[in-house]
């Protein structure tokens, strides 16, 4: 358990008052990010079926998962442990039984049967099949849809949040040194790879990295046409542009930062565009306060690399921050056209300017938290394009 009591009983009043905006008496919790942010709960278990329950007048959520795991929810919670229910191995991956069998059977026994349960519905860890079993199981509930209630309780962190992500922060600019340093003529790709999540794991002398959501992105060439790809065995080769997205991560709290290396010198097609994304960038930067939209955000750099005649289709940016596999993001607050989400002190964003055209692109992010007056970058390196010729020039 990471914080204390006081603050996990603030954030069980938070999600509580927007249960009550919306009509829910029971919320079935099954996003790993949401269940670790009101109880604690913390172990690689989110590949099988779990959930925490918030009952409206009841003071402790309800912990349900897998027998075996029970005892991680002891050692990693808050909860009361007569609070914790563990289901028996026969309900895990069984074409008979299923857990929301024996999540619709504790309702009942508990008297939460004819209420007003909200699910997340739009969530990697909720499936179609578990819907249907809770609606069978559970035949006198009205069930709402409560996806994102709890993702958007969690976009205004705490100060000591905030400090986790700005260890996250430290971590990452060390992983991305590291990465940085090991791209070369004739390296493997996945070496540096390796390299990079060895940074990400041991952290620093003062504290240890936890793993990422994400692996570390790194495709070169003309695989830098595309943000998503992963890592290859080949090796570079002299002229090869490598983009790298990659997370440093402290208690499963993210501060993501991209950054991109020439091997040797840039066409300038290539130079150009990384000149103009960075200038976007800190104009972003610079704009940045606390009474504005998310959308004015992405005004400022559309408008800045119209110079050049370029676009960007994609959004520039996302709220962040405690998160499980497969995504840092909390799928609330994106910065792009249409989004009015305003500003507020502790917030906190991945805001990714990359542009990717046919044959190559180029990425600079910044992990940043909203202050008082603008806003501040959790992480500290150079944005510009890095180019390596013999020697990491621009780096010093």
């Amino acid at each position: 358990m990471e914080f204390g009591t006081a603050e996990y009983q603030m954030r069980i009043r938070k999600t509580k008052a927007k249960m009550t905006e919306k009509g829910i008496e029971v919320l079935l919790i099954t996003d790993p990010a949401n269940i670790n942010y009101l109880s604690g709960y913390d172990a690689w278990s989110f590949y099988v079926h779990q959930m925490l329950v918030i009952i409206d007048d009841e003071d402790q959520p309800l912990w349900i998962g897998r027998e075996q795991d029970a005892n991680g929810a002891k050692l990693t919670t808050w909860l009361f442990h007569e609070n914790i229910f563990p289901y028996p191995d026969e309900y895990v991956q069984s074409t008979i039984k299923h857990p929301m069998d024996y999540v619709a059977e504790i309702l009942e026994q508990i008297g939460q049967n004819k209420r007003s349960i909200g699910v997340e519905m739009e969530n990697y860890y909720f499936s179609a099949k578990c819907y249907e079993r809770l609606k069978i199981g559970l035949p006198n509930a009205t069930f709402k849809d409560a996806s994102l209630l709890v993702n958007w309780v969690r976009l205004i962190k705490s100060n000591k949040e905030i400090e986790f992500m700005k260890r996250a922060a430290k971590i990452a600019e060390l992983s991305m040194l590291k990465g940085i340093e090991r791209i070369d003529v004739g390296i493997r790709e996945c070496d540096v790879a390796a390299e990079i999540f060895h940074t990400q794991i041991k952290g620093t002398k003062e504290f240890g990295g936890d793993y990422p959501a994400i692996v570390p992105l790194l495709p070169s060439g003309e695989r830098t046409s595309t943000p998503h790809l992963t890592w290859t065995d080949d090796p570079y080769e002299t002229g090869d542009i490598v983009t790298l997205e990659l997370a440093g991560c402290y208690k499963r709290y993210h501060s993501p930062l991209a950054r991109t290396v020439s091997i040797g010198k840039p066409a300038e097609k290539v130079q150009a565009l990384s000149d103009i994304v960075v200038e976007g960038l800190n104009n972003c930067l610079t704009m940045i306060k606390p009474g504005i939209a998310c959308e004015e955000i992405e005004d400022t750099f559309r408008k800045t690399i119209a110079k050049i005649g370029a676009t960007k289709e994609s959004r520039l940016g996302y709220a962040m921050g405690l998160n499980y596999p497969p995504d840092w993001g909390e799928h609330t607050a994106s910065i792009r056209k249409g989004d009015k989400t305003i500003l507020q002190p502790n917030m906190t964003f991945h805001l990714i300017p990359g542009i990717w055209l046919d044959q190559y692109g180029f990425e600079a992010s910044e992990s940043i938290v909203i202050t008082e007056n603008g806003c501040e970058t959790l992480a500290s390196l150079p944005r510009e394009l890095f180019i390596k010729d013999g020697f990491l020039k621009s780096i010093s």
